[in-house]
């Protein structure tokens, strides 16, 4: 067992590492069925859409699909700096980490993607997946997204970013549509992935009957990061988070505190942001958010041309839709 020691952090007191089946695709929840799903390559596009063709032509299409069988399982590793932190303790005593790992991994894959089978279906090749528990401020971050805070100091007040080794923790990030993304991609290896996740955190979580869920809750809002697109670095920090979130939210795994608020834009990020996606993945169908997401695959942001071409009105229009109608839903209550 080889152990990996930090070079700005003492040696861990101990490791554990798991390795589960990578051969066959988790269980979980049925998949959304698609609808109005994005032109399969080699299919004729819209003259909105061929507008883009000068963006797409620069693509990365790193993607992988998998086979017909399912979608491919990345290796999923463990990783316990600290065994003697109470923490760490909780978290093995609450989860299968091989099991919920597994079967969170096949839940964001389903929800973000259709069928290995569909042309159109380009996920990331996300290779590994190494879990880190250890001691550390804040909740959770990913590293190996290629993503790093621009210095933007006229904005730097939307944003709440915190810089580790080179990648970012993303934290209550606000990004308003008019702001450029204050992302730039970085040199790290995107096919494998780290979530570090706070053994504090976890010791903190209160009642204890809560610990399974909420780990398993900011596992798939972390496991989300792995596995969506980012419009090529320019994707707003708010749809990002808002992305995982609503990824969390349809596996049942929202927290008992998560309300539908209107306060505020559309993009405050995180639950705000994933009510509002869901609002829309009713109204114009299941597979509303994965056309979302493959739009941020095959083009950058541009607000505008980016939500009338998906689904035919701005974001501001569809953000007042669904203000009013939570107000209605409100009065009636």
């Amino acid at each position: 067992m080889t152990v990996t020691v930090p070079k700005t952090t003492p040696a861990p007191t101990a490791l554990v590492i798991f390795s589960p089946p990578t051969s066959s695709a988790a269980a979980g929840p049925p998949p959304p069925q698609p609808s109005n799903a994005p032109p399969a390559p080699g299919t004729s596009k819209s003259v909105k859409e061929d507008n883009h063709k000068d963006e797409e032509d620069d693509a990365e299409e790193t993607g992988d699909g998998g086979d017909d069988d399912g979608f491919r399982q990345p290796k999923l590793r463990l990783e316990i700096r600290d065994l003697d932190h109470p923490g760490a303790a909780k978290f093995l005593d609450a989860v299968n980490a091989g099991k919920i790992l597994s079967v969170a991994v096949g839940n964001v894959q389903r929800l973000l993607y259709w069928s290995p089978a569909e042309p159109h279906t380009t996920m990331p090749k996300t290779r590994s997946v190494t879990i880190i528990l250890r001691d550390m401020g804040g909740v959770a971050y990913t590293t190996g997204t290629k993503l790093i805070k621009k210095t933007s100091p006229s904005s730097s007040q939307n944003f709440n970013f915190v810089q580790v080794s080179g990648v970012i923790n993303i934290s209550r990030v606000r990004v308003p549509h008019e702001t450029k993304s204050p992302y730039k991609k970085t040199d790290l290896d995107s096919d494998h992935k780290e979530i570090h996740f706070s053994l504090g955190y976890i010791n903190g979580i209160s009642p204890a009957s809560r610990l399974t869920a909420e780990i398993t809750g900011v596992l798939t809002h972390e496991l989300v990061h792995c596995y969506q697109w980012d419009a090529k670095g320019t994707c707003p920090g708010g749809l990002v988070e808002g992305i995982a979130d609503w990824v969390r939210l349809n596996c049942d795994l929202s927290p008992p505190h998560w309300k539908r608020e209107t306060a505020g834009e559309w993009d405050r990020g995180y639950q705000h942001t994933a009510y509002f996606l869901d609002y829309i993945e009713n109204r114009f169908g299941a597979g509303s958010v994965r056309r979302i997401n493959e739009k941020l695959r095959r083009h950058k942001y541009n607000v505008k041309p980016f939500w009338t071409e998906l689904l035919g009105r701005p974001v501001e229009q569809l953000w007042q839709d669904y203000v009013e109608k939570q107000s209605k839903e409100n009065e009636k209550c």
